[in-house]
This record gives C-alpha cells, structure tokens and sequence, in this order.
C-alpha cells in the first residue's frame, strides 16, 4: 500500500463540531498513548493495562496507524481522553484474490460521563471523511454493538457462527487424512511458531475468504497466546504437514478442565486456518476426538463450514449466529469493479448515502465473462432494471453474504423481483462472506 492512516490530516469538520461543545480533537502521538489506552480498557469496561503491556502496544506501532482523542480541558484527567478511535489500512477480500485497500477502525469508545454529545457522530464522520480523502474505498470495522453503525453508512457484510460441540455424540464421518497411504501428519508445536504459521497460513488461504483481512503481527501473537503483558500459558497450537513435508493448516487452542469429571474437558478454540481439506479435516478430527474431552467450543466460523457435513450427528452441534464485519462503501465504482460478477446482465442503482460519499445513479454492466463496469449516470438515466437503495445495504450485499431479494422481502431495496432475483445471482460469493478475527 502506498498511503498510510497517520498521514491524514484531523479532519476540519470534526475539530469544528467538537470545539463547539468545548471538546479538542486531537491526534494521540508520543507519551499521550498511555491516557490513550486507559481511555480504550475503560470504554470496553476493561481492567487497567499493566504498563509492560501499554509499552507493548506503543513499541510494535508501526508508524502507519491514525490514534485520535477527543479531550475535555475541563476534566480532572486531562491526559485521558473522553473519546477514541484508532484507524489504520488492511486489504480486505472482496473476491477470488481480489483485494481493496480498506480504511480499518477499531478502538472506538465514548466515556460514559460524556455519552450524547455527539462525539461518536463527530469520530466516526471524521475517520470516513478522512478516508474518503486519502482515496480509500471502503471502510470497516467490527463491533460491539450492532445498533449504532448503520446510521453511518456501515452495512453487516459478514456474519460469524459459534459452534458448541457435544463431541461424545457428534462422532466422526468425516476423511482421515494422517491414516492411510502418504498420510500427512498433526503435530504439537510452541506458541512463537504458532503465531508464525498463523500468520503464514493467513497470507495464503485470506484471498479464498469474502470478508477477510490481512491482520497484523500482534494479532498472531495474542492468537498464540503471546499478548505482550497479558501472555495466557494455556494456549496450545499444533500443525498439519501434508505428505511432502508443507504446512498446511494449524490451531491455536486451549483446554478447561472439569473437575466434576476429568474425562469431559472442554477445548476453546482460539483460531484453526487451513490451506487443504485435508488439513482442514485432520485438525477438526483431532479436536473432536481429543482424549478427556467433551465439548468443543469455537467461535468466529463461516456459516458455510464443511464441519457439518463431516460429523454424524449433526445434532450434536448447537450453532449461535451474529453480524460481524461491517462494511461501508465510499467508492461505488471501485468496490463493485473489484467483484466478479456470476452471471451477464445490468442494473441502475441509485444510492443515497447520509453522507454523501457513495449518493448517486450508478450504471452497472456485467460482460459474459463476468467482468463488471460501472459508470456514475445523470439521476435521469435510471431506466430498466432499477435498484434504489442505502449505501449500507449496498454495503451490505457487496460480498454476497445478504442477498438483494433478502433485502427487497426485509423492505430495504426497492425493485422488482427480476431484478432482484438477476442480482442474487450476479453477487454469489464463491463462498460464505467470513471474518475469523476481531479488529
């Protein structure tokens, strides 16, 4: 990437808007990082980082992120933030190895003593104002609460399922790949060559995943059970290598013992990526066939996993579903060129975008290869096939986790059904939109 989240300016609109109400915008650099993250552990209602931990996350900045704080002068505090936001870039999978640029936010939070203000409304206007300036796409970000980002333009792009598994009645139907001739083979392995491979096998397997990221060296760490100033000794990793020596799949995980019954553990699992079926088939078979386990737990899957279909008893399986990574387009263009459409045919979308950076009439055209143009059009073109919608249910659809005759049954797209039904199948991923991280 050639541009950076710190080389962007605060934005004037949002320093206009807070200094109105007596609050200062500002960029956190230097020593101010410490008020930074107490304001962030005491917005998330976290305990107070340890300083080997805030000295942790300073040192492994790279240069490339955008921390902003909003300050009260009037605050007893004054070096702690009333309010925060951290941004920086990642690519995101839109398709088959088709990568945007994304604007990532993380770290928002508003005190408590300083809620409807419009703080919020001011730092998230400014990080996408911000974003729009530097050429940015997209926008994303994972929440904490669902019901506040939609009025921003943000749109549930990827949902995520937990999976409680009763492993004494879930069995095992499913390939055996370390049996056999040229089996591969699983084995345990420590928590710094963890984070490598999970950082590896995230490089290689992320441009077959909608909805997925590029992540970041303290994310494979804290994976790995290596957060600096909080490491967790419990965490466990072990690997698959196929028949020819090649890493191909890995999990992070830990083990809850019963001390009711010693032989029904319960084993969370922190990440599993895998290259191949059959890595992916050897690690979930290790899993549910552990010794002295009972239950395996397991969040931030895909709801299309082949788990599934490998176990049997399917009942065995207790599934919870959520919205996840959240979406917010700001270059209509850009984000739908980046697909690859399933089928030819076109459609005239006419987004409205609160604001602003996404509102228009937009001409999309879809050749026979799949290939997609798309044209900005004068409001009075909107002929034929016409969809009119929000900028967060475009966002929403643009990895085909939702689709548009969801969204025209559910009254958020207005078209006819031949239109949204073209659509379905125009915007199939090639596989359910997924964000296995937090960020």
């Amino acid at each position: 990437m050639t541009i950076s989240a710190a080389d962007a300016p605060l934005d004037p609109q949002s320093t206009e808007i807070l200094a109105a109400t007596g609050l200062e915008y500002r960029l956190v650099t230097g020593d101010a990082f410490d008020g930074f993250v107490t304001a962030v552990d005491r917005g998330f209602n976290g305990e107070r980082a340890p300083e080997e931990r805030v000295r942790a996350w300073r040192e492994n900045l790279d240069g490339t992120e955008r921390s902003v704080g909003v300050y009260d002068p009037r605050s007893p505090e004054t070096g702690t933030p009333v309010a925060t936001v951290m941004s920086w870039l990642m690519d995101l999978t839109v398709d088959a190895d088709s990568f945007l640029p994304m604007w990532s936010i993380s770290e928002v939070t508003v005190a408590a003593t300083h809620r409807r203000r419009g703080i919020a409304r001011a730092l998230l206007g400014g990080e996408l104002r911000a974003a729009a300036d530097a050429g940015l796409p997209i926008a994303g970000l994972t929440v904490s609460e669902a019901t506040i980002y939609g009025r921003f333009g943000f749109g549930p792009a990827a949902h995520t399922v937990s999976w409680t598994i009763d492993t004494r009645r879930a069995g095992w139907a499913g390939p055996r790949p370390t049996e056999g001739e040229d089996p591969g083979r699983l084995d345990h392995i420590e928590r710094e060559q963890l984070a490598q491979d999970l950082a590896t096998l995230n490089e290689r397997t992320r441009g077959s995943r909608p909805g997925d990221i590029s992540g970041w060296p303290l994310l494979w760490q804290e994976l790995a059970g290596l957060k600096p100033g909080k490491p967790d000794p419990k965490v466990r990793g072990v690997r698959y290598t196929d028949a020819e020596g090649e890493v191909r799949g890995v999990v992070a995980y830990t083990v809850e013992t019963n001390p009711e019954d010693f032989a029904k553990a319960t084993i969370h699992v922190n990440a599993l990526t895998a290259e191949t079926s059959d890595a992916y088939a050897a690690l979930w078979r290790y899993l549910l066939q552990h010794d002295l386990v009972g239950t395996v737990i397991t969040g931030l899957r895909s709801r299309g996993e082949p788990l599934r279909w490998m176990v049997a008893d399917e009942r065995a399986i207790t599934v919870t579903e959520r919205d996840h990574h959240w979406l917010r387009i700001l270059d209509v263009q850009r984000c739908l060129g980046a697909r690859r459409l399933r089928v030819p045919g076109s459609a005239t979308f006419v987004v409205t975008d609160p604001f602003g950076f996404a509102e228009g009439t937009w001409r999309l055209e879809v050749d026979d290869a799949g290939a997609p143009s798309v044209q900005k059009v004068d409001a009075g073109a909107a002929s034929g096939s016409v969809v009119r919608l929000g900028v967060a249910e475009l966002s929403a659809m643009l990895l085909g986790g939702v689709t548009a005759s969801t969204l025209r049954a559910a009254g958020r797209v207005d078209t006819d059904e031949e239109t949204a039904r073209w659509l379905d199948l125009a915007f199939l991923p090639i596989t359910a939109p997924s964000l296995s991280y937090w960020y």
